[in-house]
C-alpha cells in the first residue's frame, strides 16, 4: 500500500524531475506534480559535471534517464592545471563528463512527462498548506523556499565561504577541464573551465574578497565583470569572450539537522549544499532523488520511508560536504601554495579535499606522480645532505638488497631537524600507557616503544612524561622527576638505538587541572583518585569536570617558577637518558595548554587576556627547556590548534602560536586539537591535517600531522602535497607495530628489517611467498 497518494515536488531541476519520474514509474496510480518557479522558455547556458562513476551509477539505477542524457555529454579524462606564474601541467586519469543544464533538464522533463508526471511552470509557492499533498518534496535548490518554510523544524545551519565567485559561459570549446590561475596586481584569480557542448564551455571564476574589492568589482554590473574577466583569461579562452550567467556571490554551505518535517522532505541542494569545486552537487541530487523514490515506493508508512531515505543518504552526503569544505578552503587560500613548483602545486590541488590520495593520482597518471615523488626525494636529499644517515645499518639492521622501486615513496624520504636526520617520515605518536609505577617505565614500555621502532618508524615519541609527581594524569603515568627514572628510560632508548635506525623522542608535560585521576580502565572517565590523590594546579581555579573533578589552585608566581624548574630538571634527565628529540606538551587542556586557551585561562594579570599574555608562561617554560636541551638537538611542541568550542582558540590563533614558538627556537609543531574542555573533536579521516597544512605554509615552521591518518596512501599524500613534514600515527601503530614495514612491502620499497627478521624475509622472497 502506498504511503503517499498525492505528491507535490517543488523544483523542476535534476533532483525533483528524477524523483518524480522514478516514483511515478514505480507507482503509476500516485499523482505526482512538479512545480517549477521558472517560467517556460527560461534558458541556462551553463553546464554541470558528473564523474564517469556517477554516470555509470545513473545507468544502473535509471537506465532511461542515462540513455536520454548520454547523447548530450562531453567526456574527458585529463585535467589541465595552469599555476599562477608557472607552466601548465596535464594530469591524466580523471574521467568526467559534462552537459548543458538546459539539455539535462529537457531530458529529465521528457522522462518525467512520459511517465505521467504533471509539470507546472511559473507557479510560486508561498505556503505549504496551499499544496494539499500527502508528501511535499523540497527540490528547489540552494535558495529553497520549502526549506525556508520548515527551517526551524529541520534545524538549518549556514556558513558562508570567504571567496567571491561568478558563473559565466563562453562559445569557446575547452578541450578538457582546466583550472586556470592568473595573478594580477589585485591578487590571484582562478577559473574553473569545462566544455559542456559542441561550442560552449562553462567558466566559474573565484577570488578572495580582497581581490574582488581591489579590482572594483563590487560596483560592477555582471556584463562589466565579464568584460574585466575576459581581460584576465581571454588568452586562455581563444578570444571568444565571456557572457555573465549571474552576479558575484559567496558560497553558502547549508546543512540540516533533519531532512524532513511531517509531510515535507528535502533533497539535493535544498537539504545540503557542496562547494562547486568538487563538482558533486548534481550527483548528490540524483542519488537523493533515487533513494527517496525507492524509500517511498517500498514503505507503507511515510515516516518510515523518510527515515530510511535519510539514513541511507546522510553518511555519504556528510562525507562529501567535509571534502567540499576542504576543497573550498584550498581555493580560498591558494596564495599559500602559489610558491610551489608547478607539479607540486598541481598535486596539492588534486588532493585538496583529502579524498583523493597519492595512490589514486598515481593510478591515473604514474608519470606525473613519479615527477612529484622525484621532486620530494630531491628536496629531502638537499635538506638532509649535510648529515650522513642518522645511524648506520649496523645498528641491528640488515639491508635486504637494492630498492626495487624506481622512485622513493614520499613517506620514505629523510627529514632533518637541526643535526637529527629522521630516515623516514613516519613517527609513532606519543600515547599514554598508564603502566608505570611511581613514574618508572618498565618492560611494558620497552616492548611498546621497542617493537614500534623495530617496526620501521623513523621516529618513536614516548608518551607524555610528567615533570613532577603532582603533574601526573594518573598514578600510572611515566615521569622524569627523579634521578631513578633516568636509568629506566635509558634502557629503552639504548635498545631502540642499538636495534633499529629509529630516533626516539620524549614528550614532557604537566597534567594541570586534568591530573590526579584514576587509570582509564579503573573507573569513569576522568574520575579522581580516591585514595592517594594529590592537589592540582592551573592558571585559574576552574575544575575540568564540574561534577567530579577537583578544583585546582590558581597558580602563583612561586608555582610558576617551581614548574619551570621541574621542566628544566626533566629536560636535563631526558638528555642523560639519550633521547634525540624533546617535545613540550602544550595541548589537550593540560597545564601549559590551559594557559593558552581563553576557555581555561581567566586571569587578568600579565598571564591572561590577550593571546600574547596567555602564551607568556608556556613560552617561559619552552625557553628554559630550550636552554637546557643541547643546541644541536631539535625540540617540538604539541599544540591544540583549535578548541572546537565557541570562545576557544581558533585556527588563526594557532598560526600566531606557531609563529611565536618558531621565534623562540621551536623546530617543529605537532598539530593536534581539542580536549581542552570535556568532549571530543569531530573525528574524521585526516581531520587535523588541514591545521598542519596551514601552519606549515603560513607560520613558516615544520609540522607533524596527526589524527585520522590510517593508510600509507594518506601518508604519501600528506608529504607529497607539503601538508606536513612528519606523519604521526597512534591507533594504527597500536593495531600493527610493523605498520611501516608493511607499508614498505606494499609499495615494493625495501625497508631494512632487523637481522633476525631479515632472514625470514629473505626466505619468503626466495620462496615466492
Amino acid at each position: 500500500m502506498a504511503c503517499a497518494r498525492r505528491i507535490i515536488v517543488v523544483g523542476g531541476g535534476p533532483a525533483g524531475l528524477t524523483f518524480a519520474a522514478r516514483l511515478k514509474r514505480a507507482q503509476p496510480r500516485t499523482a505526482v506534480t512538479v512545480l517549477e518557479r521558472e517560467a517556460p522558455g527560461a534558458v541556462d547556458r551553463t553546464g554541470i559535471v558528473l564523474s564517469q562513476r556517477a554516470l555509470d551509477s545513473l545507468q544502473s539505477a535509471e537506465t532511461a534517464i542515462h540513455d536520454a542524457v548520454l547523447p548530450h555529454t562531453v567526456a574527458w579524462s585529463t585535467l589541465e592545471i595552469l599555476p599562477p606564474g608557472g607552466a601548465a601541467v596535464s594530469v591524466a586519469g580523471h574521467p568526467y563528463v559534462s552537459l548543458g543544464r538546459q539539455a539535462l533538464t529537457s531530458a529529465l522533463e521528457e522522462s518525467a512527462v512520459s511517465a505521467g508526471v504533471v509539470i507546472e511552470r511559473g507557479r510560486p509557492v508561498t505556503s505549504l498548506e496551499e499544496l494539499n499533498a500527502d508528501l511535499i518534496v523540497g527540490a528547489d535548490g540552494a535558495a529553497s523556499v520549502v526549506r525556508g518554510l520548515v527551517e526551524s523544524a529541520v534545524g538549518v545551519h549556514r556558513s558562508v565561504g570567504g571567496n567571491r565567485f561568478t558563473w559565466l559561459s563562453t562559445t569557446h570549446r575547452a578541450a578538457t577541464f582546466a583550472f586556470l590561475f592568473r595573478r594580477t596586481n589585485h591578487g590571484i584569480w582562478c577559473a574553473h573551465v569545462y566544455p559542456h557542448g559542441p561550442d560552449a564551455s562553462t567558466v566559474i571564476v573565484e577570488c578572495t574578497d580582497a581581490c574582488w574589492r581591489a579590482a572594483g568589482l563590487e560596483r560592477a554590473t555582471p556584463a562589466a565583470s565579464a568584460a574585466f574577466l575576459d581581460g584576465v583569461f581571454g588568452s586562455d579562452l581563444g578570444g571568444h569572450g565571456l557572457t555573465a550567467a549571474g552576479g558575484w556571490r559567496q558560497f553558502e554551505t547549508v546543512t540540516c539537522a533533519r531532512w524532513s518535517a511531517g509531510p515535507v522532505v528535502l533533497i539535493g541542494d535544498a537539504a545540503h549544499t557542496t562547494h562547486f569545486s568538487v563538482g558533486s552537487g548534481t550527483r548528490l541530487a540524483l542519488d537523493d532523488a533515487i533513494a527517496l523514490a525507492d524509500a517511498v515506493a517500498s514503505h507503507d508508512r511515510l515516516d518510515g520511508a523518510l527515515h530510511a531515505y535519510e539514513a541511507a543518504r546522510r553518511p555519504a552526503v556528510e562525507s562529501l560536504q567535509r571534502a567540499a569544505r576542504g576543497s573550498a578552503d584550498w581555493f580560498e587560500h591558494v596564495d599559500r601554495y602559489a610558491h610551489l613548483d608547478a607539479d607540486r602545486f598541481a598535486f596539492s590541488l588534486l588532493t585538496r579535499s583529502l579524498r583523493m590520495t597519492h595512490a589514486d593520482v598515481k593510478a591515473g597518471d604514474p608519470a606525473f606522480v613519479d615527477r612529484v615523488d622525484r621532486l620530494v626525494a630531491s628536496e629531502a636529499a638537499i635538506q638532509a645532505e649535510s648529515q650522513a644517515a642518522a645511524r648506520p645499518a649496523a645498528r641491528g639492521q640488515s639491508h635486504t638488497g637494492a630498492v626495487p622501486v624506481a622512485v622513493t615513496p614520499p613517506m620514505f624520504t629523510p627529514f632533518r631537524l637541526r643535526d637529527l636526520v629522521v630516515l623516514n617520515r613516519i613517527a609513532v605518536s606519543p600515547m599514554c600507557q598508564y603502566m608505570a609505577e611511581d613514574g618508572v617505565p618498565n618492560d611494558w614500555h620497552l616492548v611498546h616503544l621497542g617493537s614500534r621502532a623495530i617496526g620501521g618508524a623513523g621516529l618513536v615519541i614516548a608518551e607524555m612524561t610528567d615533570v613532577s609527581a603532582h603533574g601526573r594524569i594518573t598514578p600510572g603515568c611515566t615521569g622524569l622527576y627523579a634521578d631513578a627514572h633516568v636509568g629506566a628510560w635509558k634502557r629503552i632508548v639504548d635498545f631502540i638505538h642499538s636495534q633499529s635506525p629509529a630516533n626516539v623522542g620524549i614528550q614532557l608535560g604537566h597534567a594541570g587541572r586534568k591530573g590526579s585521576t584514576v587509570r582509564p580502565w579503573e573507573g569513569a572517565s576522568d574520575a579522581p583518585v580516591v585514595n592517594g590523590g594529590w592537589p592540582v594546579i592551573a592558571p585559574s581555579a576552574l575544575p575540568y569536570r564540574s561534577d567530579r573533578s577537583p578544583t585546582p589552585r590558581a597558580m602563583t608566581r612561586t608555582d610558576m617558577s617551581a614548574t619551570v624548574a621541574d621542566f628544566v630538571a626533566a629536560t636535563e634527565r631526558a638528555e642523560a637518558a639519550g633521547f634525540d628529540l624533546l617535545e613540550v606538551h602544550m595541548a589537550h587542556g593540560y597545564l601549559l595548554a590551559s594557559y593558552i586557551s581563553p576557555l581555561t585561562n581567566l586571569r587578568d594579570d600579565e598571564y591572561g587576556l590577550a593571546l600574547e599574555n596567555r602564551m607568556r608562561f608556556p613560552l617561559e617554560v619552552f625557553d628554559a627547556c630550550r636552554h637546557a636541551w643541547p643546541a644541536h638537538k631539535p625540540m617540538s611542541v604539541r599544540i591544540s590548534a583549535v578548541d572546537w568550542v565557541e570562545g576557544g582558540t581558533t585556527a588563526d590563533d594557532a598560526v600566531a602560536i606557531a609563529q611565536m614558538l618558531r621565534a623562540h627556537g621551536c623546530d617543529i609543531v605537532d598539530c593536534s586539537s581539542g580536549f581542552t574542555v570535556p568532549g571530543f573533536p569531530p573525528f574524521a579521516r585526516q581531520f587535523q591535517t588541514p591545521f598542519s597544512d596551514r601552519l606549515r605554509h603560513e607560520a613558516g615552521i615544520a609540522t607533524m600531522a596527526v589524527g585520522g591518518i590510517a593508510s600509507y596512501a594518506d601518508a604519501n599524500t600528506i608529504i607529497a602535497a607539503g601538508r606536513a613534514d612528519l606523519v604521526l600515527l597512534g591507533q594504527e601503530h597500536l593495531f600493527n607495530p610493523y605498520w611501516t614495514h608493511h607499508a614498505a612491502a606494499a609499495q615494493g620499497y625495501a625497508l631494512p628489517w632487523p637481522k633476525p627478521y631479515a632472514l625470514l624475509n629473505n626466505y619468503r622472497s626466495r620462496s615466492g611467498r
